[in-house]
């Protein structure tokens, strides 16, 4: 992922210098929805996300967009229904993500200051499901336990799930032009996964004899927990419901902007459009509709 952040910085700095181009930061708060949160969309309990980036413009309303974005998620068992308490399932996870995507003004900001957009694009993001050991509060990482047999000979149609991978990022927004320079807005995007792992839970449950003799203890311990509450309850029988594979995770998020237009790498632009577009140059204040 370090690499990753590195060639999107020598894009950024390469792709400023022959493009006319805004640079922007974003924050806001993030939230999943999964097998552990089940709510399709939901501020509760939402985490906090920060996002940096820049946009290339190709005419006045299109442009192309790459966003460096940094989050954390988690949900919890304990605030679920009674028949998904007793698994007493949780997890979290630092999630980075790279996004490249086209975004549409719907109305030219160059005749007025307000208008909604849209954007759509591919990204490619990195997580790493955790949980915490209740008498250490040691962190465990979930993917390599295998809890639900994944790579596991016993279950050939349960593949290991990759901590990177692809996402479609997609969204909408508002944007509000303060000055010729700088813009605000707020927005909402959501990202189509791949993969129904990033709770680390899915499908059925597996044998937890199986578990113990391939994974060992803390794979047969972290694939149920609800021996831990109070009365413990015993492990569930093999085969039955654990998650619902029908539907993969997604997480979305909600963020506010601010973008800069840096002028001093498109001049040229400028000029050529100085006698067409109401108010370019020093930065100025827009002062009506």
């Amino acid at each position: 992922m370090k690499k990753n952040i590195f060639f999107f910085l020598i894009f950024l700095t390469s792709a400023s210098i022959a493009q006319p181009v805004r640079l922007h930061v974003m924050g806001g708060f993030s939230n999943y929805s999964g097998d552990i949160r089940q709510q399709r969309f939901t501020l509760d309990r939402a985490s906090s996300v920060i996002s940096a980036g820049g946009t290339f413009n190709i005419t006045d309303k299109l442009a192309l967009r790459s966003d460096y974005s940094f989050t954390r998620l988690g949900a919890d068992d304990k605030y679920n229904k009674p028949d998904l308490r007793i698994r007493n399932l949780n997890f979290k996870t630092l999630l980075q993500e790279l996004t490249l995507m086209g975004e549409y003004d719907i109305a030219n900001l160059n005749d007025q200051r307000l208008t909604p957009y849209l954007f759509a694009g591919i990204g490619v993001f990195h997580f790493s499901p955790y949980t915490l050991d209740t008498a250490t509060g040691n962190k465990v990482w979930l993917a390599g336990l295998s809890t639900e047999g994944q790579g596991l000979p016993e279950y050939p149609n349960r593949k290991l799930y990759k901590k990177t991978q692809f996402n479609i990022p997609v969204g909408a927004g508002l944007k509000y032009a303060l000055s010729d320079d700088i813009y605000l807005g707020f927005e909402i995007g959501i990202r189509k996964l791949f993969t129904d792992y990033l709770d680390d839970v899915s499908t059925t449950y597996a044998d937890r004899n199986i578990l113990f003799s391939r994974k060992g203890q803390q794979a047969a311990d972290y694939a149920f927990r609800g021996d831990e509450l109070k009365p413990p309850l015993p492990y569930p029988r093999t085969g039955s419901l654990r998650g619902n594979s029908k539907r993969n995770d997604y997480y979305y998020y909600g963020q506010f902007r601010i973008s800069f237009r840096m002028s001093w790498f498109d001049n040229r632009e400028s000029n050529i459009n100085k006698s067409s577009r109401k108010g370019l140059g020093c930065p100025s204040w827009r002062s009506g509709f």
